[in-house]
């Protein structure tokens, strides 16, 4: 590497939690790239354009988290197929014709399930919420291909997430429905919901195996109902960590050291 200093930052609001300098920091250091830098931008979605455009070029790409998700794949000059399909990006590339939207939220999710399920097949799943995390994990669910998605949700939405399911089954339930006859009938459900928003519930959906996106507070009641059934559970630490990668290797060129990355992650939360 030469002296030339090059940096990436994570843009959201508020973005003084996000633990992406982490991940990012302990890659640089393993990976011996002695010249980069990450750093935390705060910036909303009506923010976000600006920010990036007046980013030097010594920035070679951004993490994005909420709430500028949306506003990251309309900015962008290139989107993924993937990124398309979700309907969000929470990573911007610096290319040569401008920037490159992608969303690697999904190989975070895919990570998760793997670590939940190892080979076991999938055929159904329970999705608990339906904004911008409920997406990526809808999107890996189908392409795992699972048949039957059901989404919980206060509100029917449908419209907005078909596109998301490909040829999937896709039903829409509320939280006046049998959740516990819901959870039992299901091979895994995912929840992207606030921890607090499932604590009236926890006990009727804690049947069935468990990932939650949720990694502060952690346990979360939903996993710790599931956990007093028998059933496997993982947080979104490991979500986390896997959605780093992709951005790591896009935004430095250079394969990520996963362990290392993860390990610090780790133990940061210790």
């Amino acid at each position: 590497m030469d002296a030339i200093t090059r940096r990436a930052a994570v843009l959201g609001s508020p973005v003084a939690h996000s633990l992406s300098p982490v991940l990012h920091a302990a890659g640089y250091a393993a990976a011996g790239l002695r010249n980069w830098e990450y750093t935390r931008i705060e910036c909303t979605a009506d923010q976000l354009a600006d920010v990036v455009r007046g980013a030097d070029e010594s920035f070679r790409g951004f993490s994005v988290t909420m709430p500028a998700k949306f506003a990251a794949l309309e900015f962008a000059d290139e989107v993924s197929s993937r990124a398309a399909a979700i309907g969000s990006a929470n990573t911007l590339v610096r290319t040569a014709g401008g920037w490159r939207a992608d969303n690697t939220d999904c190989e975070g999710v895919d990570a998760a399930l793997d670590e939940l399920l190892g080979g076991s097949p999938v055929s159904s799943a329970l999705v608990i919420g339906a904004g911008g995390t409920a997406r990526p994990a809808l999107w890996a669910l189908q392409k795992r291909g699972v048949e039957k998605l059901t989404v919980l949700n206060r509100t029917d939405r449908a419209e907005d997430i078909a596109p998301v399911v490909g040829a999937a089954e896709l039903e829409f339930v509320s939280y006046d429905a049998d959740l516990r006859a819901l959870a039992v009938s299901t091979d895994v459900i995912v929840s992207t919901v606030p921890a607090a928003a499932l604590n009236a519930h926890a006990s009727a959906l804690g049947h069935a195996p468990v990932f939650d996106v949720i990694y502060d507070p952690w346990p979360t009641a939903l996993a710790t109902s599931a956990a007093a059934n028998g059933y496997r559970t993982v947080g979104g630490l490991s979500m986390l960590a896997a959605q780093s990668y992709s951005q790591f290797e896009q935004f430095t060129g250079v394969a990520a050291p996963r362990d290392a990355m993860r390990d610090a992650l780790l133990r940061h939360m210790l």
